[in-house]
């Protein structure tokens, strides 16, 4: 799969992942492909699009206005889908779509899978689906060629790491801390054990997610992890004139920290 072969490529050559989430259409969707460029100009590697929907669980109120503002402009799941086709043409960071399974499940898992790897999508991240129920989604997700991330937290057990990375593909989706998203910070010393623990179960990269706003906080997480998500903080910046350069200053310190470059931001 394309995801996997890119995410082990970086882990093999040593840089660290840098991965972007956007919300699809948010704060308009003008502004939301040039964040998306901006980013992967930045130094992003991989690109998280958000499929707004209206009952978003794991998702934080940042990210819960955003996919409400989007949804009232009108996005849907196949505008998200054509908008990631416009950009998969001449990009070459993996796009991963976020959805929920209701959307999905409402269009036809297999539909969207084709519909997803025809718009240059590499995979797909479903909060709401857990490794037992996953069986609905992942064969038709890689018969189309798209990874299916999977989650593990703080409170999985060494059994159910196990489980999770024998099917791992892209990379392991590793949740820093219980809650939803944009909730404060990941504790870099807290977490290196369990980082340790997963990346010793899977050959698959472990990223680490919710809680990153900083530079800084981003090299620490990578002192063990082979990557960071950063979400929450990337929406806050997107609102505004400015929100383009914003962006991309942003993600530009938090690249050159994890290059051992220093944090400044």
């Amino acid at each position: 799969m394309r995801l996997t072969r890119a995410t082990r490529a970086l882990r093999s050559r040593g840089r660290k992942a840098l991965v972007a989430f956007f919300t699809a259409g948010y704060p308009d969707d003008e502004t939301f492909a040039a964040l998306v460029r901006a980013a992967a100009s930045a130094g992003a590697d991989v690109v998280e699009v958000g499929i707004p929907f209206s009952d978003p669980i794991a998702d934080g109120p940042v990210i819960q206005a955003s996919s409400a503002a989007a949804l009232a402009r009108g996005m849907t799941l196949g505008r998200a889908l054509d908008a990631c086709a416009s950009l998969t043409r001449d990009l070459d960071v993996p796009i991963v779509a976020m959805s929920y399974a209701s959307p999905i499940l409402a269009l036809g898992v297999e539909r969207f899978a084709r519909e997803a790897a025809d718009a240059g999508i590499a995979g797909a991240i479903l909060p709401d689906v857990s490794h037992e129920e996953s069986g609905a989604f992942r064969p038709a997700l890689a018969e189309a060629g798209l990874a299916l991330v999977d989650f593990v937290a703080p409170t999985s057990g060494d059994d159910r790491i196990r489980t999770v990375a024998r099917d791992a593909e892209g990379f392991i989706y590793l949740v820093s801390l219980t809650g939803v998203t944009g909730a404060s910070g990941a504790a870099a010393d807290g977490l290196a054990p369990l980082v340790v623990r997963v990346r010793a179960a899977s050959e698959t990269p472990v990223y680490v997610g919710f809680g990153i706003s900083t530079a800084g906080q981003a090299a620490a997480v990578t002192a063990t992890a082979d990557g960071v998500i950063i979400g929450t903080r990337l929406v806050q910046l997107a609102a505004g004139d400015d929100a383009v350069d914003r962006v991309g200053a942003f993600l530009g310190g938090v690249r050159r920290a994890l290059d051992g470059g220093g944090a400044e931001c």
